[in-house]
């Protein structure tokens, strides 16, 4: 009887393992690299200051990564022989701060080597780099993703939102990564930092129905303000604030600009085409701390979204290539 009592305890305590194993934690680094956050928070913190847009550049990736194959890092990995990765495809071309994960990486090997994932870097970093102009963290972030070992540049079309999607392509394309469409006009929030290339735009300055017209739903003096900084045809050398006026801040200004019909993309016009989606607008503009809550928890969603734990995938060792 001791015997089997004691082989129940040890099955149950091996399920529990089992099950942690494949969990996110808050705490998972915490035997294991316990300065893992300080270290990413301080790094984010030097390169910021030098680099106002990180933020922007980082949030970015953190969505083109987990868009495609989750949360897994792949829009870190290079270009292998033939097979062109993520990073290569157009919408791709234009991310920025891959250096900075490098530099974090190289980090945390040197004190906790083969512990901490490129994917959980880059969710830290991510939320790091919108956080360091507040002196605090906006968002906690989860632990314990594990790195792809696989990144298709032909895997793109299909998992990121276009700019030129309507609301119901919005709304399919957000169900299918388990997100609703209080997360889609929540994260299109993220819109009130950076910018754009003209190309992604151009058409609804002037051509939008292919008569050579301009986009109804936009502005009008807008768009006479966005057709002088952006001739036609599109120059990919000229870009523009998707937010004017607060491409630098991280707040609720972007949902001002949509109300106003200046909204950069279709796919930010688009989210007053939809009644409980224009509601949703509405309540953000009315508060920022409202905003800066609700993004805290998409952000949450969207961070897990098919996320490897446990066993599956690996700890890279360079984020930018596989392990051997």
């Amino acid at each position: 009887m001791k015997m089997r009592a004691g082989y129940s305890i040890f099955l149950l305590i091996l399920s529990l393992t089992v099950c942690n194993a494949g969990k996110l934690s808050n705490t998972f680094y915490k035997n294991t690299c316990p300065q893992v956050e300080k270290i990413v928070r301080e790094i984010i913190q030097i390169h910021t200051r030098n680099n106002p847009s990180l933020g922007a550049q980082l949030i970015r990736m953190q969505f083109h990564d987990c868009f495609v194959r989750g949360c897994d890092a792949s829009v870190l990995l290079d270009t292998v022989s033939n097979s062109k990765a993520e990073k290569e495809a157009i919408p791709n071309q234009s991310l920025g701060g891959f250096d900075v994960i490098d530099d974090i990486k190289a980090a945390i090997e040197r004190v906790c080597p083969k512990v901490v994932s490129c994917a959980d870097i880059l969710a830290l970093a991510a939320r790091d780099a919108i956080s360091s102009p507040f002196k605090k963290s906006m968002w906690s972030v989860q632990l314990g993703r594990r790195d792809g070992r696989v990144s298709l540049a032909t895997e793109i079309s299909g998992n990121l939102p276009s700019p030129f999607a309507n609301f119901t392509s919005l709304v399919q394309l957000f169900k299918g990564k388990g997100l609703n469409v209080n997360d889609l006009v929540v994260l299109s929030g993220a819109h009130t930092l950076g910018d754009s290339r003209c190309g992604a735009f151009s058409r609804r300055l002037y051509n939008f129905t292919r008569k050579g017209d301009a986009d109804p739903s936009l502005d009008p003096t807008y768009a006479k303000i966005l057709r002088k900084k952006c001739p036609n045809p599109a120059s990919p050398a000229i870009t523009v604030e998707m937010d004017p006026g607060s491409s630098l801040s991280f707040d609720n200004h972007y949902y001002d600009i949509l109300l106003q019909k200046k909204g950069l993309f279709v796919s930010d016009a688009a989210l007053l085409t939809d009644k409980n989606s224009n509601k949703i607008v509405t309540r953000l503009q009315r508060s920022r701390s409202l905003f800066f809550t609700a993004f805290a928890k998409s952000m949450k969603k969207m961070a897990a979204i098919g996320v490897l734990t446990g066993n599956a995938g690996e700890i890279r060792q360079n984020c930018r290539v596989v392990n051997p």
